[in-house]
């Protein structure tokens, strides 16, 4: 099949032939490269990733396997490991059936959302304001000492 004929069609509308070849293949070529960014792309970045993390296992990782089973990696061969999964038992799978690798990192505290104006900036922080002591604000004095000045109270 030549594109030579499509173009053609687009060079020469004015013959009357009711031309358009490419204006008709332009939603098929939208389709196919909105697919390529929402579909495709991200599942090959994943498929590099697992292959990734398959590549680096290593003895005492923590797994878990496709099939649920937790356990530590008590060795590696070249295409299977050999996961210690209770005290004593060890079962050997394929490195493509490891799902997920465990860390041992502890859990960072979360971080306080920050508020977002309608905007998208930041909101400010609303820091309360510092009351000024004037004469008519004044909380009145007691005739009692407080025990942190120090002095004895009288009874």
């Amino acid at each position: 099949m030549s594109f030579v004929p499509f173009l053609l069609q687009t060079a020469a509308p004015a013959t009357g032939v009711a031309g358009g070849g490419f204006g008709m293949m332009l939603p098929l070529i939208l389709i196919v490269l909105i697919m390529y960014f929402f579909m495709i792309r991200p599942q090959n970045k994943k498929q590099k990733e697992t292959q990734k993390m398959i590549d680096a296992l290593k003895k005492g990782d923590k797994v878990v396997t496709i099939g649920g089973i937790h356990g530590v990696i008590s060795s590696t061969k070249e295409r299977t490991v050999i996961v210690k999964v209770q005290s004593g038992a060890e079962v050997e799978f394929n490195r493509t059936a490891i799902a997920t690798v465990i860390a041992d990192k502890p859990a960072e505290p979360a971080k306080p959302a920050e508020k977002k104006s309608l905007f998208g900036k930041k909101a400010k922080k609303e820091e309360p304001v510092a009351e000024t002591v004037t004469s008519e604000n004044k909380p009145e004095e007691t005739a009692e000492p407080t025990a942190e000045s120090g002095e004895k109270k009288d009874e």
